[in-house]
Formats: structure tokens, C-alpha cells, sequence
């Protein structure tokens, strides 16, 4: 039988006395810094019981807390209940970093050693940690010890599952010519070689995709590149025949997943670029090179910019989406009238229309049907525990995203369900204004997402109303969901906007115990206009959705506004009507009409 929370807080406790450890810190991270972490590695959640994707539990002899931000507060709340976690919530005021708690904590215990696994810590992340913890009255840090490897008697294995070759049809560039210019930019950082270890990167680089983490088509491995070879580590066991031909023909050497230290002890060059960020400390202190040069990984910004083959598999995953979405919005008020609906029986049916579609391969992330209140929780996830009726009233917000063959989707629609209120209706159609004067944004090559953001926000700042997570992110094809480095943010993001870049617009107003509005499409930067200024760019829409005009209030639309949301209409139904019924196509002209 599977220990509770507090059995499992005492087992830890025993081994920690045995190591005279005065505390632990459990991440949401694994070796490769991965936002999805397979369930091997998913410490935090084994020990709390929170199973939110980000937040950090720190466990001492006699006291326990967990630390996360505004998206998962409620949940966190929920969750952690009848177990000695206390909450700690991430920039409220009054709230203590993990080191000050730790030094309020380990005032004048017997041991002054807080323990992290080096494997599933950045060495960022641990550098920071160590200087911190230094000045709460000399605590120190130990990082070559895993307790979970003795207490977690049931912990899932490594995932073992084969790996395929993403094929150049949809990747649009073979292996050699990305190792070209991996190396082209490594040596501009005057670089010998570099280890990756973002499962997307390798992925990108290696043109193979795998089934190991949730949502997202990634395998479980390092990548070792010097100046002449290039090393894959991973578990055999995923590799096909067809696989180690073709890792062979690309002349990519394989060895074991656990030999990576080995292969950087063994490394021969004079010196490696380690992201710091993205490395582990244990691989970070492993190496034993002349030098180590700590820089940004080159591949994130290579792997933003789409080439042709990608933006055309981009608009052919957008395309199937929109049909999938189209009949599921057909269905939705038919069915919500009918009664018998819930937020799961939604996700349910959303899901099985997407499925239905040519090269579907899964979700991209957990959907969100929030109904009225649970709008409101950003990242609310339907279970048994939470689900509730849909009923013919109110607002629905739906955010959901598929794996095609070709692309990934991430799109998000707020739905009037049946009369709505003068409030929700005012809220909606700031969000509205918000996400349409961020399309219609014309800015200069480089300009950076953080100059941006306001367009989305303007209106609603001027009613004292803001949203605390980002405007938008990139989007991996057929890959992670969230992409880097380029952001639509409030805090200051530096990367710069460039062609073929892909990026989510998403601005929302939450209301907590009421309702949330958010709207999104993924948007394509696109060449505007050269003048003696330099070259301008612009977005186009890729989502193709149509945006509910019942709940707009169009006394606060601008001329501007109303005439791209006419125009995006056009677009939707130009695209998706060839592929759809009679009937559908009746639907989509109504939904899509002018306003």
C-alpha cells in the first residue's frame, strides 16, 4: 500500500539523521531542466502530494513547506491539506525565500547541512543556493546524495520507450547541416564543443522524437558535441534498428545514458560551453577541461526560427485544429442545453474530434475547461474531485493544444454558454482589445517581447485590472508547447523578435470565485516593410478559430479592432470551409459573420 505524505516525511526524516542532514529541498526539475519531468523524477509531488508542475518542498527534522506561484495557489491549498506542508506563496509579501525560512528553520540545530541532489539542480540554481545559505549563518550545502533512491521503494523507472526518426518532410534540415551550425556558433564563443541537455534541444538537433515525457514528443538523453564527433547518451533499449542506422549514417556515436560523466571526464578538448542554467551541478563540476566557458545554449534561438518546411507544417497542424475545433464548437451549445455535460465530458469530446484528425499524436498539454469560478484558476485541470456541470449560462474558458506530425497548437477561446453577465461581458471585451492590439503590432526587427506587452494590457491597466503570468511564449513544432527564448512579458525578456518565429498571444483577467476570460492564438513573425528606418516586422494569426463575438461589448471596440477581428473572421472561414459539411460550413458563416 502506497505510504501517505506523513509516513513518507518520516522515512525521509530517518535518513536524513543517518547523513546528519538538517534539511532537504525537492524541485520540480530533473537532469535536463525540462518544464515536463517524467514520473521518475517527480520527487516534489512524492513528497508533498502537490502535484502542480511548478513549486519546490523543503523538508527539515521537524518542519516542512512548499513553496509556488499565483497559478497554483488554490490548488496547492487543496492539496497539501492534513499533512505538515505549510504554504508558502511566491511574490506575496511577507513570504520568505527558501533560504531565509531555512535559516529561521536551523537556528541553532545540530546540523547546519541542507542536502539537494546535484542530478535534478541546476548548477545556477546551486550556486545561488550555496551563496544564499552562506550568509543565513553558515549553512552549507551537500549535493551528491538522493534519499529518494532509498525511501521511494516503488519510483517508476527511467521510461524505456523507443525513440523515431522525425522525418525531413517535416524537419525541413538535415542532422550535419544543425551540427554545422551548432558548431559555427560554438566557435564564434570561441568554443570547442558543449553538452546538451534539454531533452527539446536534442530532439531538434538529432531529428528524432520520442514518447518519455507528458504532452511532448521528447526522449530521455545527453548530447556530447566537440569539434569532431558528437556523442548521443542513452538507454539502448529505446534504439530501433532503423534508428542506429540512421544515428550511424548521421555519424552520431551512442553510448550509455548513465556513462555521461564519464564522457565528460573523458572529454578532450581545451574547453566546453555549459549553459548554466540548463546543466545539472553534478555534470557542471564533472567536467575536467582546461575551461569551462558558462554562456546561453546557441540551439534554443536556432530551433526559434522556423524554416519554410516547418511554417508550412505549422499551417497544416493549425488547419486540422481548426476543423477539430470547429465541429467541437458546433456540437458544444446543442449538447450544454441538453444538459449531462461537464468539464471532462468536454476536454473528452475535444480531444476525440482532434484525434480524428490526419497525424494526430496526442495532446500538448492538459487541457483546461474551466467553467464560470474555475476559469479563474489559471491552470485548473478538471479531475473526478473538481469536475463540475456545464450549464446553459455563464462563460466557459478552454485553453488546449494538440501534437500533430507537423506542428503543435496551443489555443485558448472563452465561450458565452447562455446569458451572461454586464461584467463578464465588459471583462471579455478588455481581453479582446487586449490580444487584438497586440496583433496588430508593427515593430522593428530585434525588438524585444517586453516592449510589446503593454499593447496587451493598455486597456485593462487604465481600469486597474492586470494578469500576472506572461503574454505569450514560443512554440516548438511538434515539440514543447513552450518554447524560448523569445517571450511576451512584463519583466524584461532580451530576445529579440525575428522572422519565422512563432509566438502565442494570450492575455486574460481572472476574477477569483467568479469567472475568467482568456484568449489566444499562436501568431507567425513576418516580414512588413523595409524603409530608411531598417526592416519592420508583423504577426500573422496561424490559429484558425473563430472568436466569440456574442460577449463583446462593441461600444469599447475601436474602429481598428473591429475591422482585424472582421478580417481574422474572413481568414477562418476562407481556410476551413472546403474541409467541412454543409452544415458546419452554416455554423462557421454564422460564427464568423461581420460585426
Amino acid at each position: 500500500m502506497s505510504k501517505t505524505v506523513n509516513e513518507r516525511l518520516s522515512a525521509l526524516r530517518e535518513v536524513m539523521q543517518r547523513e546528519h542532514l538538517a534539511a532537504f529541498i525537492f524541485p520540480s526539475t530533473d537532469p535536463h531542466n525540462g518544464e515536463y519531468v517524467p514520473d521518475h523524477w517527480k520527487g516534489r509531488e512524492w513528497i508533498s502530494g502537490f502535484n502542480g508542475s511548478a513549486g519546490t518542498a523543503v523538508v527539515t527534522m521537524d518542519s516542512a513547506a512548499l513553496w509556488t506561484d499565483s497559478r497554483y495557489f488554490l490548488a496547492a491549498e487543496d492539496q497539501l491539506k492534513g499533512t505538515e506542508f505549510q504554504l508558502m506563496k511566491l511574490k506575496i509579501p511577507g513570504t520568505p525565500t527558501i533560504p531565509q525560512w531555512l535559516g529561521e528553520q536551523l537556528r541553532g540545530a545540530s546540523s547546519t547541512e541542507v542536502g539537494v541532489d546535484g542530478m535534478v539542480n541546476s548548477f545556477a540554481s546551486v550556486e545561488a543556493l550555496i551563496g544564499e545559505l552562506r550568509n543565513q549563518g553558515g549553512l552549507t550545502v551537500r549535493t551528491n546524495f538522493d534519499p529518494l533512491a532509498q525511501i521511494w521503494t516503488d519510483r517508476p523507472p527511467i521510461p524505456t520507450d523507443k525513440v523515431a526518426i522525425h522525418p525531413l518532410k517535416y524537419a525541413g534540415e538535415d542532422v550535419p547541416s544543425k551540427l554545422q551550425r551548432i558548431r559555427k556558433a560554438l566557435r564564434e564563443q570561441h568554443a570547442d564543443g558543449m553538452l546538451v541537455s534539454a531533452l527539446d534541444d536534442i530532439a531538434w538537433v538529432l531529428n528524432l522524437r520520442g514518447t518519455d515525457v507528458h504532452c511532448t514528443p521528447l526522449f530521455v538523453s545527453y548530447l556530447l558535441i566537440s569539434t569532431t564527433s558528437t556523442t548521443l547518451y542513452i538507454n539502448k533499449e529505446k534504439l530501433t534498428p532503423e534508428v542506429t542506422a540512421y544515428l550511424k549514417s548521421n555519424g552520431i556515436a551512442v553510448d550509455d545514458y548513465a556513462n555521461v560523466a564519464k564522457g565528460l571526464k573523458d572529454y578532450f578538448e581545451y574547453n566546453i560551453l555549459l549553459d548554466p542554467q540548463e546543466t545539472s551541478y553534478t555534470l557542471f563540476k564533472t567536467v575536467k577541461c582546461q575551461e569551462v566557458i558558462r554562456m546561453k545554449s546557441p540551439i534554443p534561438a536556432m530551433k526559434a526560427i522556423k524554416n519554410e518546411t516547418e511554417i508550412v507544417g505549422f499551417r497544416n497542424a493549425m488547419l486540422k485544429d481548426g476543423i477539430a475545433l470547429v465541429k467541437f464548437l458546433k456540437w458544444l451549445q446543442p449538447a450544454v442545453d441538453a444538459g449531462g455535460q461537464t468539464e471532462m465530458s468536454l476536454d473528452e469530446k475535444l480531444t476525440a474530434l482532434r484525434a480524428e484528425q490526419d497525424g494526430f499524436r496526442g495532446l500538448s498539454f492538459d487541457t483546461i475547461a474551466g467553467y464560470e469560478h474555475h476559469g479563474a484558476i489559471i491552470h485548473y485541470e478538471a479531475t473526478p474531485e473538481t469536475d463540475i456541470p456545464v450549464e446553459p449560462k455563464g462563460v466557459i474558458l478552454i485553453d488546449s493544444g494538440a501534437q500533430y506530425d507537423d506542428g503543435t497548437t496551443d489555443v485558448t477561446r472563452t465561450i458565452a454558454l447562455g446569458p451572461v453577465t454586464e461584467e463578464q461581458r465588459h471583462i471579455y471585451t478588455l481581453v479582446l482589445k487586449g490580444h487584438i492590439q497586440l496583433e496588430l503590432c508593427k515593430f522593428p526587427i530585434g525588438a524585444a517581447g517586453t516592449q510589446m506587452d503593454i499593447l496587451a494590457r493598455m486597456a485593462m491597466w487604465r481600469e486597474g485590472l492586470n494578469y500576472l503570468h506572461g503574454t505569450g511564449h514560443g512554440v516548438g513544432q511538434y515539440l514543447s508547447v513552450h518554447e524560448g527564448p523569445h517571450q511576451f512579458r512584463m519583466e524584461w525578456m532580451p530576445a529579440p523578435f525575428l522572422p519565422g518565429m512563432t509566438v502565442t498571444d494570450e492575455p486574460g483577467i481572472y476574477l477569483p470565485g467568479k469567472f475568467g476570460v482568456r484568449i489566444e492564438n499562436t501568431l507567425l513573425i513576418v516580414p512588413y516593410i523595409k524603409t530608411e528606418f531598417g526592416e519592420f516586422l508583423q504577426f500573422e494569426s496561424l490559429t484558425l478559430c473563430p472568436i466569440d463575438t456574442s460577449l463583446i461589448d462593441l461600444d469599447m471596440m475601436l474602429p481598428e479592432e473591429i475591422d482585424w477581428l472582421n478580417n481574422y473572421h474572413d481568414l477562418v472561414y476562407e481556410k476551413l470551409s472546403p474541409y467541412l459539411t454543409e452544415d458546419e460550413k452554416e455554423w462557421l458563416r454564422e460564427a464568423t459573420k461581420a460585426i
